[in-house]
């Protein structure tokens, strides 16, 4: 084995530039949770658990730290899967680890030695020499083990509504949840019982496709405007999981902090920048307390 490849590691973090390298801080969604999903299941697919430290038991909601680490020790991993922004890991036995990063969560595959990252909370130690690390700086990040036949809940996981990608995903499918409230669609677009997976980012870029204005309350759309939108959703997200591909080597390159191609964002934290589309400055508001950009030509 290679020294570059002993060293590639899976860093996945929140922090993102804009085009301007301002800092930007947001929570990993579909798109990014996806692509997080692809790079570590193949290199943990198979492989047993030698040994769990948890240096943080809070990161455990479900059940104890100690009953945790006792019940996955020398469990095997078989596939990873995301289901909106969590991560579920199954094993063989049945049993599942679900994840939800939260803010500021991040997933590591390293060698052993490699040195850890600060806020580090939970390393799987794997039977092949490497290691998986789990660091989160503002402890917000959860994990919860589901044995088999066990009802979860615990994560909330069952509460998320359809998959912008599964079928049944549909124009009326928005307007039958959302056509008769008041509520702002931005703030609708990120409920995970309506759509799971969209935040404060993609909520904006899908807007902006759509050339709806977030502020917009749901109940004043037309059916020409939540066709639109069943549209672009799918179309936005498979976008951007597209243009966040990237390899170990990459990750190992930049230790994974720019993980998003924000070059590729055209409505998201570009506030008094041209429209690439008709050339206005594009505006910033506050809407249910989430910051929301928009053109207000394109978007009236």
């Amino acid at each position: 084995m290679t020294h570059r490849l002993l060293l590639s590691i899976i860093f996945i973090t929140s922090r993102l530039k804009n085009q301007q390298g301002k800092a930007v801080t947001a929570m990993p969604e579909l798109p990014e949770v996806e692509a997080i999903r692809r790079v570590i299941e193949p290199q943990i697919r198979g492989l047993a658990i030698e040994q769990i430290t948890v240096s943080r038991p809070e990161v455990v909601a479900h059940p104890t730290a100690d009953e945790f680490c006792r019940c996955l020790t020398g469990q095997v991993f078989d596939s990873m899967t995301r289901r909106g922004k969590f991560l579920v890991i199954w094993l063989k036995s049945g049993d599942k680890i679900i994840i939800h990063l939260r803010m500021t969560g991040c997933l590591l595959v390293t060698p052993a030695a490699y040195p850890e990252e600060k806020h580090t909370h939970i390393i799987f130690r794997l039977n092949n020499g490497n290691e998986m690390r789990f660091s989160d700086t503002r402890r917000f990040g959860r994990f919860w083990l589901i044995r088999k036949g066990e009802t979860d809940a615990y994560s909330g996981i069952k509460k998320l509504s359809k998959e912008p990608f599964a079928p049944g995903f549909t124009a009326e499918h928005l307007s039958v949840r959302l056509g008769k409230r008041k509520k702002a669609i931005k703030e609708c677009l990120m409920e995970q019982s309506v759509i799971a997976g969209i935040g404060n980012i993609y909520s904006d870029e899908i807007l902006f496709t759509a050339r709806i204005y977030p502020a917009r309350p749901a109940n004043s759309l037309t059916g020409e405007e939540w066709k639109r939108l069943a549209e672009v959703i799918p179309e936005r997200l498979s976008f951007f999981i597209q243009k966040n591909e990237i390899t170990p080597e990459e990750y190992l390159e930049t230790k994974g902090q720019d993980y998003r191609n924000t070059h590729f964002l055209q409505a998201y934290g570009h506030e008094g920048e041209p429209c690439p589309v008709c050339g206005k400055f594009l505006c910033r508001t506050v809407i249910g307390g989430r910051s929301s950009t928009f053109c207000p030509n394109c978007q009236k």
